[in-house]
């Protein structure tokens, strides 16, 4: 295939280089040119016409057809008329010459290809001379002959690589179109201008082609628009030619006005308006959108928009700049560019959401700063003074983010002169370090930019800076968004990289510098002093990170460190020759640390592991050597035991820890006799890579071994493998091994072929032992763990039916698992015994039953399929393979490869475990493509082959057949993917072509009930391809036709294939319309125009339209029969999702409009959801403009009262249908249409008409609801008066018959129905929602008299049903949110209400209701209610409060919350208004204190968290911070307590909630001089020490730190958490596959204990405090000494490598350690044992502290 394009482009390159080829030798027919020429012309022509070629092929074919007959043709005038006769199929053959009669016979025919075709009309425009118009009249011709040829094509190309080529032919029309145009004859222009057939369709092609996967195809679309206005431009005359001129003529106007009226969410509508901007300017466009950038910029929240959105508002102020420039006499044009573009993105910066702003300030304010940099002064001005009065929230950036976003910004992109600039001029200090630690993140992230980033990768980095960056990481690190993480690392990254290359220019600078030399601009200092300062700067931070490693740090934290530390290693390499660097990360790390970084293998998280292992690979061999050779064999051991356990994420870490062992050839010396060449494995010339690759060998072959082993007991015992060494383990350690080696370049390849051939073997081995339990019907369940003889003899029955493997006595008989007295710890692999009939498994001493569950089976067994799997495919896809049988240097035999092809077929297609086949699909894959690039024909050849056996297994629908019919067809699907995906995309995809056609085929509906199994078969198959985003665009073509299958299946009586239809056809709708990314089931981001769908999918149009009718017909029989027409429910969900666009023009033969009649009448449907989706669908097919005409159609459809005979089911339909096209006509973008607000009011007369079905007349509840809802919709769009009048509610009457429905509605009457009665509910809901409105239409209106209210909002709360109630709190507690807010209105006349507030809230049953009344009660101010309650419900205040914390104490979760947040309204107010009766509420307070202690548990549900946060907040100032505490000091201690766990919680939510809380303390009168970020809105990271800064200062104003110190003593060694019984559990064996206890992922227990005594140190060392009661001080220096004796007892009985084989019990002693030597050396202090100076640490709070806990374990400090 590349000789043949490769030659077709050597011939048209050689006849395009011959000048005049004419005059040669062609005109002699006889010559040899000539006979060649011919020869070539035919030989293309045969390329041309030949579809199964490359297209690429047949592209370059048509250049060379029409390059020859150019080169050939006598005379040049009349080749365009040959070729329009060629296009056309109409040549005359007797009037052309005989040698390209011969040679182009075949293009002669009628029946030329669509390619063929399109291929020639590319030649012709390509090779074809069109400049200037230099062929005349007949090329004018040819040129309008070849667009309507294209034009007709369009409509018949399916494939994407055809269609893409059309785009660019259609593109290359536009530009020869231009090049005549610029001398054409008048007859062209016309054919040619604005108004024209083929612009309208060309336009048409761009509105149904601009939202195309294709990104080519999208870019194409933007060169035809932008030609077609430059088109247009050269028909008109030079006069309205001028860009003025343009903006006036009336075919760009409406082409702009259309435009503009399309949804921001079309990309194409960016593109276009872009282009008219260029040609039109923006002037024409701003008048008629003023707000167009506040529009554009709105939608910069979705990130597929972004792009699009960001180029085109830089073309509009470029052109706005301009535009106002040349215009000015003056600079104050400025003001007016900064009030259009900068204000809006001043407004999004500080108050946007935060994807919103990352967008902006990635996209848009780098090219605003680009386009005028002299706005940066304007915007920092501005936000200057903003941010002084917000600093923003978690939710808002405010101001000082949105100065960050743009010093940032202008710092990256060289608009600021220097860093100094910056600090001095532009920016605090104080500010710098609040962005920092500003609660929102993207903030921190802006500021830290702000310090990284720069324009000069060689700008020297300040002190200050440095100063900052070691703030930042030291309360930045734990940081829970991926995306956070990430821009912290490669920020820094950056800046390592400044450092690193500025340094390099100090270097330079030292070594060139003379003494007598003046100071050089570039350091103010001398070099070596800021080289020394990098070095210290890089030094502590490295100390930093490292520090973070601590034990029980969390996954955040580790990540954050060891990326960066990777960094820097990466940074800052070993320095080779002559090359200086002025960090190296080696130099820092010891013992200690090497040994932090192999612990973070055990992490749970495998990027923790992988980060870890690869930092260790930059580091020099001489830092992490082993000198300790019984640690060696410890840690290698270590690593054996590991492989084996039953905790999957062991054998992880056994595999890194291998690795490792591996790569730094620490091996233990004995397994040397694994190898056969000693000579190899004791070389002292050895390279690395040998050393590698021999350590490598020995430790397969050790694992190896040891897995023969566990194989064959296995093979006895599968119970007992699963309980004591799971499989998996070791080929997961030897398939990690292998992928670490470069295995296509062995050395020692004789030693590696018997390990390969054992691999295959003991694979093959090891997947025949657990197979049966994977390919069982049922792998989940298949083992239950009884312990009584009838369930075991259940189970010997469902053995026997799944026909198992008998050489399996696991497997022949059922196991009863008995109890034992004794569990020895030692002897685990000892524990389960196959005693007989039965497994005895040993319990533990309280007699419990060890849990070897069906899980630990299934898990043992597809985790063994899948390493297997893994195994297999690393073998194929790293191994070499010889093509000959002799035994060469390759290590896979043809055989071997083949026998691995029908492993991978018999797994996948047997197995009925999800985990398992879809792995084993993973390592297929790896096959399937290096089979397709290897060398071997046989070889590449089994791809095919195996496709060919499947499909005809799958066709031949036999019962003995082992293919899965259930599971979705379990593994099958993935086989077929697998063949299919790997096929070369560059070919012509003709497996993928062949194998869609056998499967449309056998999806089709069949009358053979027999056949339903392929059907099924290939529904699945065709699901999972269209899945593939592999295949990409090929598989578009087959859209159509696959949801033919999946709508015609739908109809089937098998529920199986009903089953699978559904499921592919949902596939299908996400394949077509795009990934839903919203919780709207129709997001216009997941909708199409109908012109655009039916243009991609043609054939789908008459079908859809046929099947439609067939429903309608069926549903609107007169017959009575009940017809649910199953198919009706996709061909709505389908039509539902398409809508008519403003450009459809009138050049489509597929209109949408022959699809609405047959819609409406779906509404008819018996069915109540089919009603509700033929409503919902038939919104998108009426256009804005024709919805009030097509509502008045349908009222007129409903009966009059006095009709007699009339169905129900068709007057809800038809409601349905109204409700839903006035509720999209309700838009706020077309209310404020004068001209509709008319039509509508015309809605509103009509809609009168037919009043009596909102009344009794109507016996339905359920039609009566969907008319007092299109009331009520009514009432909200025609309730703005127009052109001063009144309201036309009120012109019209309107309100007056709502009034009289509602006055006459059972709300006034009573209800005589039960819930039995249909639609009672909905009814209930409709009437009420009326009902409130109409009281809040007479509220509104002054002078109003009371009698003209139909009912009150009383009346309502006593309605017996509590949907009534429910609605009309829900109204009364939104106005009471808005007005508290001060978004709604004053002076609300409800206050009157709450009497009858407080006696609903007494006597409410419905929980509901309950909460509502709650929430109304905290949103109200309680000095106007609080005083009533006596009155109302005769208790007193506290009486009530005491009844509130009641309900918070015994309610569920959202009343708990709701009484909570108003107990702790209502103390608040009485700590505030009744001083004389603080001291009477000390009780009731202390049961608060309980109540809010109780809600912060970690197990409870964030809300009750969320109100517990909220609870401390508003108590703040009375009780946690007051300078005269209420409460005792206890009290007062838990609160400060409460406050910290909440700090501490894992939810986000919830820690910010806190951190109000601790800002609510800061910002106190009599603490605000504690710490420097008083009044400020800071992170939960570094509020947890702010907490304690301000509890530590508290304590000494209140001079209580004598009583409270031994509280705060107690937090620091962790009295109450259970110590004990955390101690006890380290003696148990809890042998559970996966943690099931609450994780706090977040907290870090040690970052708590390291703030808590740096600042008790501080307190401490600075106050003059009373000596503590000596029984207090010996009680807690006994608690900690003991403590402390505990815990070297229980290290001394841990393993030597307890950090790996007991994880989690040497994690929890070590944490606790920890925080007994942090006890106790504030003990020895306190009774003057140490001196003071050895205690004290830094005074700057400011800078990471020295970790306090770097201290060797030592019983000394007991």
């Amino acid at each position: 295939m590349n000789d043949l394009s490769v030659g077709t482009r050597v011939s048209v390159m050689l006849v395009q280089k011959i000048q005049d080829f004419q005059t040669l030798h062609v005109r002699i027919s006889s010559s040899p040119t000539w006979q060649s020429m011919c020869g070539l012309l035919s030989i293309f022509t045969k390329f041309l016409i030949d579809d199964h070629l490359l297209q690429t092929i047949q592209s370059t074919s048509g250049l060379a057809v029409i390059l020859f007959i150019k080169a050939m043709f006598h005379p040049p005038e009349e080749i365009p008329d040959l070729i329009s006769s060629l296009l056309l199929r109409s040549v005359d053959c007797t009037s052309i010459p005989d040698w390209f009669l011969n040679c182009c016979r075949s293009l002669c025919c009628a029946d030329v290809s669509q390619s063929t075709l399109l291929f020639l009309c590319q030649g012709t425009l390509t090779m074809l001379d069109w400049q200037n118009g230099r062929m005349g009249p007949s090329g004018e011709a040819l040129l309008l002959n070849i667009v309507h040829v294209l034009f007709t094509l369009s409509s018949q190309i399916k494939e994407s690589t055809l269609e893409l080529f059309f785009s660019r032919i259609l593109a290359s029309w536009t530009n020869s179109a231009i090049h005549v145009l610029e001398s054409s004859s008048p007859s062209l222009k016309n054919s040619l201008n604005g108004n024209s057939s083929i612009v309208g369709k060309l336009l048409e092609y761009v509105y149904t082609h601009w939202e195309h996967p294709l990104d080519a195809l999208r870019h194409q679309t933007k060169i035809i628009f932008r030609n077609v206005l430059q088109i247009h431009q050269l028909t008109k005359e030079k006069s309205d030619s001028e860009a003025s001129g343009l903006a006036a003529d009336r075919f760009i106007c409406e082409l702009t006005e259309s435009l503009l009226r399309l949804e921001w969410h079309v990309k194409g509508k960016y593109m276009c308006l872009g282009c008219l901007v260029d040609y039109t300017g923006i002037g024409h466009i701003l008048a008629l959108a003023k707000t167009i950038p506040s529009q554009i910029l709105e939608v910069m929240g979705d990130q597929s928009l972004v792009p699009y959105a960001s180029d085109l508002l830089e073309t509009m102020f470029r052109s706005h700049k301009s535009h106002l420039k040349s215009q000015a006499v003056d600079s104050t044009w400025i003001d007016e560019w900064h009030e259009t573009w900068v204000s809006p993105l001043l407004f999004i910066l500080c108050e946007g959401n935060l994807d919103q702003k990352s967008y902006v300030i990635d996209y848009y304010l780098p090219k605003l700063l680009n386009c005028s940099p002299e706005s940066l002064s304007y915007m920092v001005k501005i936000l200057q003074s903003s941010a002084d009065a917000k600093s923003g929230s978690y939710n808002s950036t405010g101001a000082l983010g949105a100065l960050m976003a743009c010093l940032r910004a202008a710092r990256a992109h060289g608009h600021l002169r220097s860093a100094t600039d910056v600090w001095r001029n532009l920016v605090s200090s104080a500010r710098i370090k609040q962005g920092l630690i500003h609660q929102h993140c993207q903030v921190r992230i802006d500021t830290l930019g702000l310090l990284c980033e720069s324009n000069r990768s060689t700008e020297i980095v300040s002190t200050e800076e440095m100063q900052w960056i070691q703030f930042f990481i030291a309360y930045n690190l734990n940081s829970q968004s991926p995306g956070v993480r990430q821009q912290i690392c490669s920020l820094l990254k950056k800046l390592f990289c400044r450092i690193q290359e500025s340094s390099q220019v100090l270097y330079k600078l030292e070594q060139s510098r003379s003494k007598h030399e003046p100071e050089n601009e570039l350091s103010k200092q001398h070099p070596s002093v800021s080289l020394q300062q990098y070095k210290n700067f890089m030094s502590s931070i490295c100390n930093s990170l490292f520090e973070a490693l601590f034990p029980g740090s969390s996954y955040p934290t580790r990540f954050s460190a060891l990326t960066i530390l990777g960094s820097v290693a990466e940074v800052f390499p070993v320095p080779e020759g002559q090359v200086q660097t002025v960090y190296q990360l080696s130099h820092d790390i010891d013992v200690g640390r090497f040994q932090t970084l192999m612990e973070c293998f055990t992490s749970t998280f495998e990027e923790v592991k992988i980060l870890a292992f690869d930092l260790l690979m930059k580091l020099p061999k001489t830092v992490v050597q082993f000198q300790d050779s019984e640690k060696l064999q410890g840690l290698f051991q270590a690593a054996l035991e590991l492989s084996t356990s039953t905790k999957p994420y062991d054998c992880v870490t056994a595999s890194y820890l291998l690795n490792f062992l591996i790569w730094q050839n620490a091996l233990p010396s004995s397994l040397s006799a694994y190898l056969q060449t000693q000579q190899a494995a004791c070389g002292d010339g050895d390279t690395s890579a040998i050393v590698v690759e021999r350590n490598t060998l020995m430790v397969i072959k050790c694992l190896l071994e040891n897995l023969e082993e566990e194989i064959s007991q296995a093979e006895n015992s599968l119970l007992q493998a699963a309980a004591s060494f799971p499989l998996y383990g070791r080929a997961h350690c030897i398939t990690g091994a292998l992928q670490r080696l470069s295995l296509n370049s062995l050395q020692l390849v004789s030693e590696w072929r018997p390990v390969v051939e054992k691999l295959l073997l003991v694979s093959y081995r090891l997947s025949a032992v657990v197979s049966p339990v994977i390919q069982s019907s049922s792998p989940e369940g298949l083992i239950p763990m009884d312990t009584d003889s009838e369930s075991a003899s259940r189970l010997q029955m469902i053995l026997s039916e799944i026909q198992p493997r008998d050489t399996n006595d696991y497997f022949n008989q059922a196991k009863i698992l008995k109890e034992r007295d004794s569990f020895d710890l030692e002897d685990l692999n000892a524990s389960v015994l196959d005693i007989g009939a039965s497994a005895e498994i040993k319990g533990s001493k309280e007699r419990k039953t060890c849990d070897v569950t069906a899980q630990m089976v299934l898990v043992c067994c597809w985790r063994s399929m899948k390493e297997v799997a893994l195994l297999l495919g690393t073998l194929c896809q790293l191994l070499p393979m010889q093509s000959t049988p002799e035994p060469l240097s390759g290590l896979l035999t043809v055989e071997q490869v083949k026998e691995i092809g029908d492993y991978f077929k018999q797994h996948l297609l047997q197995s009925r475990h999800r985990g398992a086949f879809e792995l084993a699909y993973t390592g297929f894959v790896k096959l399937t493509e290096i089979l397709n690039r290897c060398p071997n024909v046989s070889l590449q050849k089994l791809p095919e082959h195996w496709l060919w056996n499947v499909l005809e297994e799958i066709k031949c629908s036999d019962p003995s057949s082992k293919l899965c019919a259930t599971r979705r067809s379990a593994g099958l699907p993935f086989y077929i993917q697998a063949l299919l995906a790997s096929e070369p995309k560059k070919g012509k995809m003709d497996l993928l072509k062949i194998t869609m056609k056998e499967l449309i085929s056998l999806a089709g509906p069949t009358d053979d009930s027999q056949s339903t199994v392929p059907q099924v078969h290939a529904l699945n198959i065709l699901r999972a391809l269209f899945r593939d985003t592999r295949l990409g665009e090929n598989i578009i073509p087959y859209v159509a036709d696959g949801a033919k299958a999946a709508i015609l299946g739908f109809t089937s009586p098998v529920w199986a294939v009903r089953n699978s239809s559904t499921l592919l056809f949902s596939t299908l709708i996400t394949r077509i319309f795009g990934v839903k990314r919203g919780k709207d089931e129709l997001s216009k981001k997941n909708r199409m125009t109908g012109s655009e769908f039916f243009s991609r999918f043609p054939e789908l149009y008459p079908f859809l339209l046929q099947q439609l009718e067939a429903v309608a017909n069926t549903v609107d029989s007169d017959a009575g029969e009940l017809n649910r027409h199953p198919s009706m429910f996709l061909l709505l969900l389908v039509l539902g999702r398409l809508y008519p666009s403003p450009m459809d023009g009138t050049y489509s033969t597929l209109s949408m409009a022959p699809f609405i009649p047959f819609i409406m009448r779906c509404g008819h449907s018996p069915v109540y959801r089919s009603r509700e989706m033929a409503a919902r669908a038939l919104v998108p097919f009426v256009m804005v403009d024709e919805i009030p005409n097509t509502i008045r159609t349908l009222l007129a459809k409903l009966p009059n009262s006095t009709d007699q005979c009339f169905r129900q089911n068709h007057i809800h339909g038809t409601l349905l249908q109204v409700f839903h096209l006035l509720q999209a006509s309700s838009d706020s973008k077309y209310r404020l249409n004068t001209y509709f607000q008319q039509e509508l009011a015309d809605v509103a007369v009509c809609t009168r008409a037919k009043l009596w079905l909102a009344e009794r007349q109507n016996p339905c509840l359920v039609t009566r609801a969907v008319y007092i809802d299109i009331l009520f919709l009514l009432t909200r769009c025609l309730d703005k008066p127009t052109k001063g009048n009144q309201p036309a509610l009120e012109h019209l009457g309107f309100w007056g018959d709502i009034r009289r429905i509602i006055s006459r509605s059972e709300l006034m009457t009573g209800f005589p129905y039960t819930f039995t009665v249909p639609g009672l509910p909905q009814y209930l809901q409709s009437l009420t929602k009326l009902a409130i409105a109409a009281v809040w239409a007479v509220e509104a209106q002054a002078g109003e008299q009371a009698r003209d209210i139909p009912i009150s909002f009383s009346q309502l709360l006593e309605s017996s049903f509590p949907e009534v109630r429910l609605l009309t709190l829900e109204a009364l507690l939104e106005r009471f949110s808005t007005a508290a807010s001060g978004l709604g209105e004053k002076g609300l006349p409800l206050w009157n209400m709450r009497g009858t507030f407080l006696m609903l809230a007494m006597k409410e049953n419905h929980p509901e209701c309950f909460c509502k009344i709650l929430k109304i009660l905290h949103r109200m101010d309680p000095s106007e209610w609080l005083p009533e309650t006596e009155h109302c419900i005769h208790l007193t205040p506290k009486e009530f409060l005491i009844w509130t914390m009641d309900i918070a104490s015994n309610e569920r979760s959202e009343i708990q919350s709701v009484a909570l947040r108003l107990a702790s309204k209502v103390i608040a107010h009485c700590m505030q208004t009744c001083e004389e009766t603080r001291d009477s509420m000390v009780p009731t307070l202390k049961q608060w204190v309980r109540l809010v202690a109780s809600s912060c548990g970690e197990h409870l549900p964030t809300e009750s968290r969320l109100a517990a946060a909220e609870a401390l907040t508003s108590t703040t100032p009375f009780l946690l911070t007051s300078p005269d505490p209420v409460l005792e000091l206890q009290d007062t201690l838990a609160l400060w307590r409460c406050v910290l766990t909440l700090l501490q919680s894992e939810e986000q939510a919830v820690r910010d909630a806190a951190t109000e809380t601790v800002a609510t303390a800061m910002s106190q009168e009599n603490t605000c001089q504690s710490t420097e970020f008083a009044f400020c809105q800071v992170d939960a990271s570094i509020a947890l020490t702010l907490a304690l800064a301000v509890l530590c200062d508290l304590l000494q104003q209140w001079d209580k730190l004598a009583p409270g110190l031994p509280v705060l003593l107690g937090w620091l060694l962790g009295e109450g958490e259970d110590f004990v019984v955390h101690v006890e559990s380290t003696h148990q064996v809890e042998d559970y596959l996966f943690e099931k206890a609450e994780i706090n992922f977040w907290a870090e227990t040690l970052t708590f204990v390291k703030y808590l005594y740096k600042h008790l140190s501080h307190l401490l060392s600075k106050s003059s405090w009373c000596p503590l009661s000596p029984e207090s001080l010996r009680h807690l220096h006994r608690t900690a000494s003991e403590q402390c004796h505990l815990l070297s007892q229980l290290f001394r009985e841990l393993p030597p490598t307890a950090e790996f084989l007991k994880t989690v019990e040497f994690t929890r002693l070590r944490i606790q350690e920890e925080r007994t030597l942090a006890c106790l050396r504030l003990l020895a202090f306190l009774e003057g044992k140490e001196r003071e100076d050895t205690l004290v640490l830094s005074a700057s709070d400011s800078v990471a502290e020295t970790n306090p806990f770097t201290l060797a374990r030592t019983e000394a400090a007991c």
